[in-house]
């Protein structure tokens, strides 16, 4: 089992930036895929960002260019660099862990963004 452990987020106004953590540990395979999902009040839970073992990554096209993954391996970590946020940015902010087909999930960070 993968344990996910979020930290970052905040309140934060439009145009500002912000840098959410995610420290996996427990069972991690050497091969695996990490990312971020967000999810908004009242609508489904949607991919950001994620970024393979390999750090191939992809994005949303509400935030490319806005937003950079990027992972350490020896730290079991990775991060996502939100710039420019825009008020429909607010959202919980979860991290997963994908090896072997399982999923994984962190309990989620609080992103809100004033206009």
């Amino acid at each position: 089992q993968v344990q996910l452990v979020e930290s970052g987020g905040g309140l934060v106004q439009a145009g500002g930036s912000l840098r959410l953590s995610c420290a996996a540990s427990g069972r991690i395979f050497r091969i695996n895929d990490m990312g971020w999902y967000r999810q908004a009040p009242g609508k489904q839970r949607e991919l950001v960002a994620d970024i393979t073992s390999g750090s191939i990554t992809r994005y949303a096209d509400s935030v490319k260019g806005r937003f950079t993954i990027s992972r350490d391996n020896a730290k079991n970590t990775i991060y996502l660099q939100m710039n420019s946020l825009k008020p429909e940015d607010t959202a919980v902010y979860y991290c997963n862990h994908r090896a072997l087909s399982v999923d994984s999930w962190g309990q989620g960070t609080q992103v809100t963004v004033s206009s």
